[in-house]
């Protein structure tokens, strides 16, 4: 069996397991399948059926889990990528990804923070809530308001200075009423 195959079978059995899974299970996960060969495979293999949604749901869980999450910060060019991907479900999974990035910093907010600030993530997220399905939307908003929970990241989703793409007035004015 060939390693996309392999990958495939493998990340199958991590999405579908039931219930939680350990950082045990994680580690044995990524000693098998490092986290830049499933990154790649997700980039670059379109034309295997199955193999985009498979890893997502794989990726999702891996991220929930403490050890998952701690690699996410190492990551963060790949986070950037997948929140301007033209596949909703990646971008879903990168809205997602940051979510799991707040939760699992351990209170260290100012980490959080200046990722969030380096990367360009915020506007990024706001792109996704403006511009993508109802799950990247709803994803996206999940993360902002994970964001908005702690003083360092209220300071990115309502700035002092006002002005600029992510102030949320100059949005919300530019947007038409769903009523």
């Amino acid at each position: 069996m060939d390693e996309q195959s392999q990958l495939l079978e493998a990340a199958t059995d991590f999405a579908h397991y039931p219930g939680s899974h350990s950082d045990h299970s994680a580690t044995q996960f990524l000693n098998r399948f490092p986290l830049p060969l499933i990154i790649n495979a997700l980039q670059t293999q379109f034309d295997v059926p199955g193999l985009e949604s498979t890893l997502v749901q794989c990726l999702q869980r891996l991220f929930k889990t403490k050890l998952g999450a701690s690699l996410i910060p190492q990551y963060m060019p790949f986070v950037q990528v997948g929140l301007q991907a033209d596949s909703q479900a990646v971008r879903s999974l990168a809205c997602k990804t940051v979510t799991c990035l707040l939760k699992n910093l351990d209170n260290s907010h100012t980490v959080a923070a200046h990722l969030i600030k380096e990367f360009n993530i915020y506007s990024l997220l706001l792109d996704c809530l403006i511009n993508g399905n109802e799950d990247v939307a709803a994803a996206a908003i999940n993360a902002i308001k994970k964001l908005a929970s702690f003083p360092e990241g209220m300071d990115i989703v309502f700035p002092s200075t006002k002005g600029g793409d992510t102030d949320l007035g100059i949005i919300a004015s530019q947007c038409s009423s769903l009523v």
